[in-house]
């Protein structure tokens, strides 16, 4: 089972990025949920959900606090809220900012083993989409992190919550955080080396 936890705002689409991930592992014949945390979700104040990905049926239903993948939208979050508790130590990260990993002062936080990425998905969502809504394209980039989902499962289940124009928006914006992270991968000559596959339910 991979687990995952992602980290925003009230506004932010928090809540719709993880029930989209779900639906796109769902369409690919996997067993998956997605479900927020309880407590306030008024616009800024900080907003947790959380997806499960699995092969098999998934009886667990408390939040996720072992993560095998942190998604951070906002970058303010880092010095409010600790995004990386319980972390697995070969976990993913994957922040919403400009900079570097060194340049946020993240460095600490990896031993070695953990892999951390930033992406400008702020940036790529003026670009494509005309607005600063992140939380599509950081699962474009999450895609190509993790392996967890292929792109084209993604893109469907963006189409069909987002119909027409704005679904095709978010969906070449979150296909260029896709090809941004994978040319990143392959320029560091990394590869991915979770697998999902087999993964079960405890």
């Amino acid at each position: 089972m991979f687990e995952v936890r992602i980290h925003g705002r009230g506004g932010q689409g928090v809540v719709t990025a993880a029930e989209l991930l779900s639906v796109a592992a769902f369409d690919e014949g996997r067993h998956a949920q997605a479900f927020p945390s309880f407590g306030s979700e008024r616009t800024g104040a900080p907003v947790v959900a959380f997806c499960r990905i699995a092969d098999r049926e998934i009886r667990v239903r408390e939040p996720v606090v072992l993560p095998d993948a942190v998604v951070v939208q906002d970058a303010t979050l880092l010095n409010q809220v600790d995004v990386f508790a319980g972390l697995k130590p070969e976990g993913y990260v994957l922040v919403n900012s400009p900079l570097t990993v060194s340049q946020l002062g993240l460095d600490d936080l990896d031993d070695g083993s953990r892999r951390m990425m930033t992406i400008p998905a702020t940036e790529i969502a003026r670009e494509h989409i005309g607005r600063p809504v992140t939380n599509l394209v950081m699962l474009g980039g999450l895609a190509a992190f993790t392996g967890l989902i292929h792109l084209p499962a993604l893109l469907s289940a963006m189409q069909k919550h987002f119909p027409g124009l704005l679904g095709e928006k978010n969906a070449a914006a979150a296909t260029a955080a896709y090809e941004l992270v994978q040319s990143r991968l392959s320029h560091n000559g990394q590869h991915v080396t979770k697998e999902t596959s087999g993964a079960h339910a405890d």
